[in-house]
């Protein structure tokens, strides 16, 4: 394989991982928002101990999502130098301003939040709560941002020609809200809070079916069964929205991902199939002129092809892009559907007796992960072949040093580090489970017991011994 294929790779792979993380800090965020807020409102100490069980999960997944994600900082440098000298100031710019305004929040006061129990008064612990998960919510942003900006470019100008052009931005807040930045800051906070909430769903299901901490696991299961089912419906609209963007600006990728080809022709809209590119075709289920109607409002208005885009301009690998998209809009609805379902039981007052709805949402907690990573997947391979869209090809992106060995190298590195990394994040997470929320108890009882044991260590002993 050739250098570029494999910086690819290796950026794909390193950027996956490090994905699975930030969605989870960002969703077990709000609901430790939501937790504590309850615990402060009602003062039942149930509450309590489901915050600080979820706050031990949310410093791992933390901890791991920063130490993953400063390679891509470098593979930058390494791998894209072109890249980065061509958007340096605009890219820049938008990390800058992540670790200014976001990383700064939610490091801040994180010490608090993971120490500051019976250190600080409730009160300033529940705010220091909060300004971890805006800390979060803003280190999305900016990265979404810089994102957006790749795919709809606004807010700059070209300075110097050929090797030494780069963007430079000339309307610092028309590059923030580029037409694409608040739809995908949307869509990928709500991905983000289902994470979090299917994770919360799938461990207190977990301990239902084992009848283990029953009364913090009902609380604990209906809080985010609420936040899962409001963003889970959520998530249509802004991914609806999203939808009509790319069909705005990048034409190109709404027809790779719905495999049209013919401008002439009425879209449909496929459930499932599979694109021939060669032939031009796709074998599947599909509404007719469904994609038309999503567009124009109009079951019959043709909708621009494929075709109408030079071989050059096209992405490269259709067919996946189209199969990455479905199944993402698939387990989107798979989610709707489960959520629903779930509140059904609820109202029927069967929710914790269906045994077979927990195991359900036992294994759930792994749809919205890969609901993000097929989105994601989508959105930069849709692009291809550029990498600043209609501005910069990634093949125009790469270090103009560095070989096809250095990579596939640093690329068998990563995998190796990441996976150990990825074994002692499952190892932990087990462990941190397998303990409970009731650990909580006998670690706040310790200093008590430590007392107890300095007075009778501290007691002469009588005549007797």
């Amino acid at each position: 394989m050739d250098v570029e294929i494999l910086s690819r790779i290796q950026f794909a792979f390193t950027i996956a991982f490090h994905y699975i993380y930030p969605p989870l800090s960002i969703g077990i965020g709000l609901l430790l928002v939501i937790f504590e807020g309850l615990y402060l409102k009602t003062k039942n100490k149930e509450y309590e101990l489901l915050t600080r069980f979820w706050i031990k999960i949310f410093a791992l997944t933390f901890g791991i999502g920063v130490a993953t994600g400063i390679v891509m900082e470098f593979e930058f440098g390494t791998n894209w130098a072109t890249y980065s000298r061509y958007v340096g100031d605009v890219f820049g710019s938008a990390l800058a301003a992540e670790g200014l305004f976001a990383f700064a929040l939610e490091s801040g006061f994180l010490g608090i939040l993971l120490f500051g129990w019976n250190r600080v008064s409730p009160t300033f612990h529940f705010l220091s709560t909060i300004g971890v998960f805006l800390g979060s919510l803003f280190s999305a942003v900016w990265i979404v941002v810089a994102n957006s900006w790749m795919q709809t470019p606004a807010g700059y100008h070209i300075v110097g020609e050929g090797l030494e052009a780069r963007a430079e931005i000339v309307d610092f807040w028309a590059m923030v809200f580029n037409p694409s930045s608040i739809d995908r800051i949307l869509h990928v906070w709500i991905g983000a809070f289902l994470a979090g909430a299917f994770v919360v769903l799938s461990v207190h299901a977990y301990y239902l079916l084992r009848n283990k901490h029953v009364g913090l696991s009902r609380k604990g299961f209906k809080t985010a069964l609420l936040v899962a089912t409001v963003f889970s419906l959520s998530q249509l609209f802004t991914g609806h929205r999203s939808a009509g963007t790319v069909a705005e600006h990048q034409p190109a990728k709404l027809a790779a991902l719905e495999g049209h080809f013919d401008s002439l022709a009425v879209a449909d809209l496929y459930i499932a199939g599979w694109v021939d590119k060669k032939q031009k075709t796709v074998t599947g289920l599909a509404i007719p002129g469904g994609l038309s109607f999503l567009i124009h409002q109009d079951f019959k208005t043709p909708v621009k092809g494929l075709d109408a885009f030079p071989k050059s301009e096209q992405p490269p690998a259709i067919n996946a892009v189209f199969q990455f998209y479905h199944l993402m809009v698939a387990i989107g609805l798979a989610l709707i559907g489960l959520s629903l379902l779930a509140c059904w039981q609820w109202y029927r007052r069967k929710l914790f007796t269906a045994r077979w709805l927990l195991w359900l949402f036992v294994f759930a907690a792994f749809l919205p992960q890969l609901a993000n990573q097929f989105g994601w997947y989508a959105a930069e391979m849709g692009r291809q072949p550029w990498v600043v869209y209609g501005l910069l090809k990634t093949s125009d992106a790469l270090s103009k040093a560095v070989t096809a060995n250095q990579v596939l190298f640093s690329l068998i590195m990563f995998t190796v580090v990441y996976v150990l990394l990825f074994a002692l994040f499952v190892y932990m997470l087990n462990k941190k489970i397998q303990h409970g929320p009731e650990e909580l108890v006998l670690m706040d009882s310790r200093p008590l017991q430590q007392e107890i044991g300095n007075i009778i260590s501290t007691k002469k002993p009588d005549n007797h011994g």
